[in-house]
């Protein structure tokens, strides 16, 4: 069953059982079941028999290099991403156009016309989200600390003349960035549209200096999906703080998609997926 926004949202409340309680929550945080999630992954690109192997529900399709037309939006290549789902029953989570970090959509004259063709591509492949990312000196919306202004207010137009077409194909954009979730939500709130959210990144966030759980918290109701990495490490053996991460994406009721962008220390993509999907699942007390 393709999963929307609105799913995601509509779930489950949040909590474990008594660690809702010690920390001051309500019984009913205590006593909710877990959250509904399902893992994906970038690592498998458009062979969807290895994201099967590695026990993913779903991949991430990426864009690599800036052209006209992505390679997404090619019916030919979305009907051979369907056959490979039909077989496998892995789904698409989602579709990143990562050269936008080189190529700013805010700036670029194509900016707007590969939004509308990934929303498109989205649309048919049943994926929830596109993720938008603002990385580097070219796309980058901080200096600093503070936002760029400029930069800001050159991209929200352009968002608010895509949102209305991700709405009707009942997508998500996710903004990908380094911004605080009170910088993020300014952002949202000035493009006024459910069908524009954050990406969440707890390893880049983490690497930010950013309180990620509060961060969450702040997020509630406005994060299109999550990215889960950290650094070199396998989930649970670096530096983000897994337990409270995981809390609070219980407290916020987030009922979705968790794209793995891990490393993989094996150098095995399969292995690595396996054993860090595995690892979420235990988290958040999904059998495994």
């Amino acid at each position: 069953m393709r999963m929307t926004r609105r799913s995601f949202l509509a779930g489950s409340a949040a909590g474990v059982a008594g660690l809702a309680l010690a920390r001051g929550g309500s019984a009913a945080e205590a006593t909710a079941p877990a959250p509904k999630l399902r893992i994906g992954a970038r690592h498998f690109g458009y062979d969807l028999e290895r994201a099967k192997k590695a026990g993913m529900d779903g991949v991430e399709l990426c864009e690599g290099g800036a052209a006209d037309r992505l390679r997404v939006a090619d019916p030919a290549a979305r009907e051979k991403v369907k056959a490979q789902m039909k077989t496998t029953g892995v789904a698409v989570s989602s579709i990143c156009i990562d050269f936008l970090n080189g190529n700013p959509v805010a700036t670029d004259a194509r900016g707007v016309a590969w939004l509308l063709q990934a929303i498109e591509a989205a649309g048919d492949l049943g994926a929830a989200a596109i993720l938008v990312p603002f990385f580097g000196g070219a796309s980058g919306l901080l200096a600093g600390r503070q936002l760029k202004r400029e930069a800001v207010d050159a991209l929200v137009p352009r968002l608010k003349e895509v949102a209305p077409k991700a709405k009707e194909a009942k997508v998500m954009l996710g903004l990908e960035n380094t911004c605080s979730a009170q910088q993020n939500l300014e952002i949202l709130d000035r493009v006024a549209s459910d069908a524009v959210g954050v990406y969440y990144d707890i390893g880049n966030s983490t690497g930010a200096g950013y309180d990620v759980p509060a961060e969450i918290r702040a997020l509630k109701g406005r994060i299109a999906m999550f990215h889960f990495k950290d650094g070199g490490a396998y989930l649970g053996e670096g530096r983000v703080r897994m337990e409270p991460v995981a809390e609070a994406i219980k407290v916020i009721e987030y009922q979705g998609w968790i794209v793995l962008e891990t490393s993989c220390p094996s150098k095995d993509a399969v292995a690595d997926c396996k054993r860090n999907g595995d690892y979420i699942r235990k988290l958040f007390g999904i059998a495994v």
